[in-house]
């Protein structure tokens, strides 16, 4: 049985609904158009980890439907619509159906980190073996990566989500309740106009 899953949080390309923190910079279908880049590129990358370990891989999606989704990521992929709530609501409903399938592992990622490789994927996985939470840190102080082996609802409450402390709030609740932690390389989003400069497909 295929008991490690990769969740892939992203959101229908509508301009207007999408990287709204980049339309003064790009304008709503420029945004819109990086979202649809950076998310194929992400799934790209995903199905790259796949033949490289044995895993499942799920698309957590908001906005749209599931037969847009289906026709723009095709119908081969998991899909699941996120729901309503926080991320942290959001996050903690993806571990949890998740984990009531069996599941061992399961990492969740977004698509906004660029520098996010396959080989950064495996080896969250394999850490995860020796470990209860890994984290990959973003640069503005968020993540773009993390993995549990359990559901922990308590790491996704209370967070001021989109902004410089949920990194340091996160581990601080991990630490709070004697989880072993381990880091992935720190890395860059894009989510703001002056980290464009970083885009690199």
């Amino acid at each position: 049985m295929n008991n490690q899953q990769l969740i892939i949080f992203t959101r229908y390309p509508e301009p207007g609904k999408t990287k709204t923190r980049l339309i003064p910079a790009l304008g709503a279908e420029g945004a819109a158009n990086l979202q649809f880049q950076m998310t194929e590129t992400t799934i790209t990358k995903a199905n790259k980890l796949a033949n490289m370990m044995s895993l499942s891989i799920e698309i957590r999606f908001a906005g749209g439907d599931l037969q847009l989704m289906k026709n723009w990521l095709g119908s081969d992929l998991k899909y699941q619509e996120q729901g309503a709530g926080d991320l942290g609501e959001r996050i903690t409903r993806a571990f949890e159906s998740a984990f009531d399938r069996e599941m061992k592992s399961v990492v969740i990622i977004g698509t906004d980190c660029l520098s996010l490789t396959p080989e950064i994927m495996l080896q969250a996985f394999a850490k995860l073996t020796q470990s209860d939470m890994i984290i990959g840190p973003a640069i503005d102080g968020g993540y773009y990566l993390i993995g549990l082996k359990k559901i922990i609802p308590e790491l996704f409450q209370g967070i001021n989500w989109g902004t410089s402390v949920v990194l340091s709030k996160t581990v601080a609740i991990a630490q709070n309740i004697n989880l072993a932690i381990d880091y992935l390389p720190e890395l860059s989003d894009i989510d703001r106009p002056e980290d464009l400069e970083k885009l690199q497909f």
